[in-house]
């Protein structure tokens, strides 16, 4: 018989459940987005935005997680997870995951029903649409790009319960900022993600078009971050100094797409997946300080 599990591995099992560092990353964006806003800042609602956030992002990673749980199997990167590894049992990753989304959700609409709305649709899109259209198609990646895409957002319409030209840029700079950042993990992660059937990358081999495919996002995503300050945006705005900022970070993150173009190698994809990385909450804290400087 198997021993039961210590309390200490059943939190970490959680942890892994909730992908712990993605959620956090996600709240991220939701803080952010919540002090662009022109609203006054209030305590209560930040709260309720980044533990609601957190949740529905957890409950999402959750039941991803099961319905993956057998291409996971495959994978160095996921078998250790707590559903194939056989640690945990699908109905107690149901039941966990639907608590976090009720909470999260129930979070999210105390501030307003329009940000519990967008954190409905996030789990929607990515847990019924994009987790099985994974296995089918590359197309899978614009799918899951859009509930990635919410949480910078979010925030702004938590704070301001309004969705408008100010939110939708802070969505479009997320989302393109998506491409080369999972392009990235994709490439260097090829042959573990075909041991599970997953073919990610746009052409779904490694070749010239995939690479030339990120630079073309890469090229939109500096462009649409620093769109703000040609004051197209409405109330969110950039001042020069900043877009000069966001601009160089820019150009760093081409020149390492350009050379995955050029090299087409692991390394040149660990290299600019670490630049993606950086990029977007750099963004994120050049467009707050520049806000509330």
């Amino acid at each position: 018989m198997a021993k039961p599990a210590t309390l200490k591995a059943k939190l970490a099992d959680y942890v892994m459940l909730a992908k712990l560092r993605l959620s956090f990353s996600v709240v991220f964006s939701a803080g952010a987005g919540y002090l662009l806003a022109p609203n006054p800042f209030s305590g209560s609602v930040f709260a309720a935005l980044i533990i609601g956030g957190f949740l529905v992002v957890a409950a999402s990673n959750g039941f991803n997680q099961v319905i993956e749980r057998n291409r996971d199997a495959f994978m160095e990167r996921t078998r250790n997870r707590p559903l194939p590894a056989g640690r945990m049992s699908v109905i107690e990753a149901m039941l966990v995951s639907s608590v976090w989304m009720i909470v999260g959700l129930g979070l999210l609409y105390m501030i307003n029903p329009l940000s519990a709305g967008f954190g409905a649709l996030s789990i929607f899109i990515y847990v019924l649409i994009y987790t099985p259209l994974k296995a089918k198609t590359p197309l899978a990646v614009f799918v899951g790009a859009i509930p990635g895409a919410i949480p910078f957002m979010l925030g702004w319409v938590a704070a301001t319960n309004d969705f408008d030209i100010e939110p939708g840029t802070l969505f479009a700079i997320q989302f393109l900022w998506q491409f080369p950042h999972f392009w990235a993990i994709a490439w260097l992660a090829y042959d573990d993600y075909a041991k599970a059937g997953y073919f990610l990358l746009p052409t779904r081999k490694k070749d010239n078009s995939s690479a030339m495919q990120i630079i073309v996002y890469t090229l939109w995503l500096v462009f649409v971050s620093i769109i703000p300050v040609l004051g197209f945006s409405g109330g969110l705005t950039l001042s020069w100094w900043a877009a000069i900022l966001i601009f160089a970070l820019g150009i760093h993150l081409f020149l390492k797409a350009l050379k995955l173009r050029r090299n087409q190698d692991s390394l040149s994809a660990r290299t600019l997946m670490f630049a993606s990385i950086i990029y977007l909450p750099v963004v994120q804290i050049i467009y707050v300080v520049d806000r509330w400087l």
